[in-house]
């Protein structure tokens, strides 16, 4: 009887230990932040990479007992949607978010969705913040779209400058896939790349997504014997299939692209023929960065069993999001308070050491402030991980 009494005492602790943590819990109401973007199919490392680093970073958040702005601490609540890297489901998923009410938004991961979503999210008053790089998307009239990364027509011409004054490259040749996002980069590159003064010998050669033998769409590239092979706009597992057949077919040139990649996915589809392959890396290195980024990194790996190294550039946008909210907090319900925060919003960065600021830059590229400032840090990959190559500033 005895025993009965304490196992049921024992239960009634717990559950009332259980209703206490649920309660404190409760106590904060929930800041929700969207993403829409893809998580499957060829391009997921780049959706995955912002959804987790969101999701790292609030729960990081929560545990610590939440997030201030003005009177009022929040718990975030990150909102997913994956657009499998469809226009049509962009739409869906900016839609799903205004339905539940949410202002703030990062992604889409592609240009076609971040086009796509515009209209819904000026409609609804949605500040979004794509990892897409039309011009358009950040330029006057348009104002809700907030790019969250450097851009290839920022990042190519860092890239191309650097090989040429370094690696004595004076000629190159563009690769690209038959859609509209690699099509733009490359366009993009092969303007840069002229305007340096390097010789473009090919720019015409694509390849469908669902290539699976590379070797046809790259030998009349080789042909031309380029000092430079840039694939651009390659998604993550295109790039090792490309690089692979390149130098099966003798290139030993340097191969480059300024999108993200993963060292993992890499080593598993190039091995050591990957080794020299340079992209743009997340916006952080050993050097750069702070404690505070190198516990992100661990809560991530923790959290996920891996880390992506673009992370380093995803982990931004939710810090900026809330930041500019605690700035002004009317913006938590007013879009156009946030876009005038935006103007002048300055704030400690946390992710790198020393005196680092978090701000709205843009000017050069798009005549007003709406990309936000991270490091472009240039990335090659050697023997299964990548090293910084150099680092520079995007205004």
């Amino acid at each position: 009887m005895q025993r009965k009494t304490l196992v049921n005492a024992a239960l009634t602790a717990a559950a009332l230990t259980a209703f206490g943590a649920a309660a404190a819990s409760a106590e904060n109401p929930a800041l929700k932040i969207g993403f829409v973007g893809v998580t499957s199919g060829p391009a997921a490392a780049w959706g995955i990479s912002n959804q987790r680093s969101m999701e790292a970073r609030a729960a990081w958040i929560n545990e610590t007992g939440g997030y201030t702005i003005g009177d009022t601490t929040y718990d975030i609540e990150i909102v997913s949607f994956d657009d499998q890297k469809d226009p049509k489901r962009a739409i869906a998923g900016m839609e799903k978010m205004a339905q539940e009410g949410i202002h703030y938004v990062v992604g889409p991961n592609v240009d076609d969705g971040a086009a796509a979503v515009r209209p819904v999210a000026e409609s609804n008053g949605i500040m979004y913040f794509p990892y897409a790089f039309p011009k358009s998307l950040y330029e006057a009239p348009a104002s809700n779209a907030v790019l969250g990364m450097v851009a290839n027509y920022q990042s190519g011409p860092a890239i191309y400058k650097y090989l040429m004054e370094e690696e004595g490259v004076k000629t190159v040749a563009f690769v690209a896939a038959n859609e509209s996002d690699p099509l733009s980069q490359r366009d993009g590159g092969v303007e840069a790349a002229t305007a340096l003064g390097l010789d473009v010998v090919s720019s015409n050669v694509t390849y469908q997504v669902d290539t699976t033998d590379f070797t046809p769409v790259l030998t009349p590239v080789m042909r031309e014997r380029p000092d430079l092979l840039v694939l651009s706009g390659v998604s993550p597992a295109n790039a090792p299939q490309l690089i692979r057949s390149a130098r099966e077919l003798g290139f030993e040139g340097v191969i480059s692209t300024e999108t993200a990649q993963d060292a993992g996915v890499l080593a598993e589809g190039a091995g050591d023929l990957a080794n020299g392959f340079i992209s743009v890396g997340g916006a952080s290195t050993p050097e750069l960065a702070s404690p505070m980024m190198d516990e992100f990194v661990q809560r991530y790996s923790d959290m996920f069993g891996e880390y992506n190294d673009e992370s380093n550039t995803k982990v931004y946008a939710l810090e900026y999001i809330l930041e500019t909210l605690k700035a002004d907090p009317a913006a938590i319900d007013d879009v156009d308070a946030f876009k005038t925060t935006m103007d002048t919003f300055e704030a400690p960065n946390p992710y790198m050491s020393g005196d680092a600021t978090l701000r709205y830059v843009g000017m050069t590229s798009f005549g007003q402030r709406r990309q936000i400032a991270v490091p472009l840090v240039v990335n090659v990959y050697k023997d299964g991980a990548f090293e910084t190559l150099f680092v520079a500033e995007v205004d």
